[in-house]
């Protein structure tokens, strides 16, 4: 059977998720997804649009939703792409921008770990640099002393907040980064619904792509929807090899709806951040290394025993969290911000761990 696969692809390694629960009562803290369901003026738009229409195909380009998006970031509709959740688009980047074999595409790390995966599945050539000790960026000076970074990549992807740590990332040395490389840039802010600033108006540069989701910030993870906004002629290379129809009717319909109330979605991230804060503070005061957060996560390192045990200890008590079993990141957790019940079951069960 072997002789039937490519040999690229009998020696890949696919990407991993977080663990989906087959089992009842967990508390699901592991792959951060938005405690607070969609508002109910989209769960009402979904509902009346699962009618007739289910058997046509949607919008082909998605042209509603790229109009209001481009409403709303201040450009045209050429400006912007609809995918099938942002990972298609990421995916889609590799194919457009990246030669296989002698293109070379890179990243921070730690970083999201399917940037790897779809440049390896491409057969492109793959490189990271090392975030500094702080998870913050290298400025291009220290990169361009750095044997793992190349100015003259094909593509770059930059998690903006960072992921896993939950770092913020300044606009302003975002620019500077993008001004300083030659190839694409994707700014990938999956999760800048929870954060201060947004890198958004750098889609302006001619090399930038900013990459959005609807799963962090619209409670929309199920529906798969998500977006790029950049310069016209990189969009329009992105367009070619995309897939037809591939975001789905409902999901278009869901995301148009959200866009219609917006207020309801910043109060939903106002209590995650207020969440986020006091977990904080109460890990802390246990003893917890909790680095400052911007998502709607935090990254903490425990006290007393290693993460991968504290792993272990959680879900015993149902509780799931992720662990990244790699160099820089194998001394934390990624604990997502839940509701205040699901944190003060946290706080309660590192209490019990700590005590054992």
């Amino acid at each position: 059977m072997k002789k039937l696969i490519r040999p690229l692809v009998e020696g890949l390694h696919a990407y991993v998720p977080g663990e989906q629960p087959k089992i009842p009562g967990l508390i699901k803290l592991n792959t951060n997804e938005n405690p607070y369901p969609p508002s109910p003026k989209v769960l009402r738009a979904v509902k009346a649009a699962v009618d007739g229409r289910l058997r046509l195909y949607p919008p082909p380009t998605a042209h509603l939703l790229r109009e209001r998006l481009a409403t709303l970031h201040g450009c045209k509709p050429e400006n912007v792409i609809i995918g099938n959740g942002s990972d298609e688009l990421l995916s889609m980047a590799v194919r457009a921008f990246v030669e296989p074999g002698t293109g070379l595409a890179q990243w921070f790390s730690p970083s999201y770990s399917l940037y790897p995966v779809i440049v390896r599945q491409h057969g492109a050539t793959s490189g990271s640099a090392p975030l500094e000790a702080d998870f913050s960026l290298p400025s291009p000076a220290a990169l361009r002393k750095s044997p793992d970074w190349s100015f003259d990549a094909s593509l770059t992807f930059v998690t903006t907040p960072n992921a896993p740590s939950g770092r913020a990332y300044a606009a302003k040395e975002l620019e500077a980064l993008c001004r300083a490389l030659q190839g694409v840039v994707i700014l990938d802010e999956a999760y800048v619904d929870f954060a201060p600033e947004s890198a958004m108006k750098l889609h302006r540069l001619p090399n930038v792509l900013v990459s959005r989701t609807f799963s962090k910030g619209f409670s929309l993870c199920f529906q798969r929807v998500g977006y790029f906004v950049g310069p016209a002629p990189l969009i329009a290379a992105l367009d070619k090899i995309r897939d037809s129809y591939n975001v789905n009717g409902l999901g278009q319909v869901a995301a148009l709806a959200t866009l219609d109330d917006l207020p309801y979605y910043r109060r939903c991230a106002q209590k995650i951040i207020a969440t986020r804060k006091r977990l904080t503070e109460e890990l802390t005061r246990l003893g917890f290394d909790v680095l400052p957060s911007v998502t709607n996560f935090i990254f903490a390192k425990p006290p007393k025993l290693p993460a991968k045990q504290w792993l272990a200890e959680l879900r015993k008590r149902k509780i799931l969290v992720r662990w990244f079993d790699y160099p820089a990141t194998r001394d934390r957790l990624r604990i997502t911000i839940g509701t205040d019940a699901e944190a003060r079951a946290v706080v309660r069960a590192a209490k019990q761990i700590l005590v054992r």
